[in-house]
């Protein structure tokens, strides 16, 4: 009986430390993939991030683009008539107009 006991009491040390390790173990397996901070959907807000910010400096680039364009409309008549022969194919009611298209190689 004295043996019995003793291995009962080994069982179970053994059992508890596999307890802790599962604990552990899940524990982790949580913080890395399930969790709302996760390591995972950390990773992936940092790739979003890095992507809006490449969109933002394009976007920046484009306003000051068309700021520029604004600026040459509003710099008299001359200009806005160029744009919109340039932009739109307009003529005047006696001219032609010829489009040239260039091939690309």
């Amino acid at each position: 009986m004295a043996i019995e006991k003793k291995d009962i009491k080994g069982g179970f040390s053994k059992v508890l430390s596999y307890k802790y390790l599962v604990a552990i173990v899940l524990f982790l397996a949580w913080i890395i993939f399930f969790d709302e901070n996760s390591i995972v959907a950390h990773q992936k807000n940092k790739q979003r991030l890095q992507e809006l910010t490449q969109q933002k400096v394009y976007y920046n680039e484009r306003i000051e683009s068309d700021k520029q364009k604004l600026e040459d409309l509003k710099s008299g008549i001359e200009e806005l008539e160029k744009f919109a022969r340039e932009q739109y194919y307009m003529s005047k009611p006696d001219e032609d107009v010829f489009i040239v298209v260039e091939e690309e190689k």
